[in-house]
């Protein structure tokens, strides 16, 4: 499974981040960013970001992400088989 985040969309609300820390991050910007390990998928931090910047769920990490999906405000997570 792969996840990413739409910028545009994002509220800020860092849900996705409190229900799943190991793919999504909050920045500096206030946008949530996802992350794979300590690759952080934002062009701050010298990476593709939105479409460009797909992460590979964690195993084990499936449900929550999904959960952080539907959760969002912003509907802004989208996930990849």
């Amino acid at each position: 499974m792969k996840v990413w985040i739409d910028q545009d969309l994002c509220t800020g609300d860092g849900l996705c981040e409190e229900i799943a820390p190991d793919v999504f991050v909050l920045l500096d910007d206030g946008l949530a960013y996802v992350r794979e390990g300590d690759t952080i998928y934002a062009a701050a931090k010298g990476n593709p970001e939105g479409a460009a910047g797909v992460a590979k769920v964690p195993e084990g990490q499936e449900a929550d992400t999904i959960e952080s999906a539907e959760e969002c405000p912003g509907e802004c997570i989208f996930i990849e088989p």
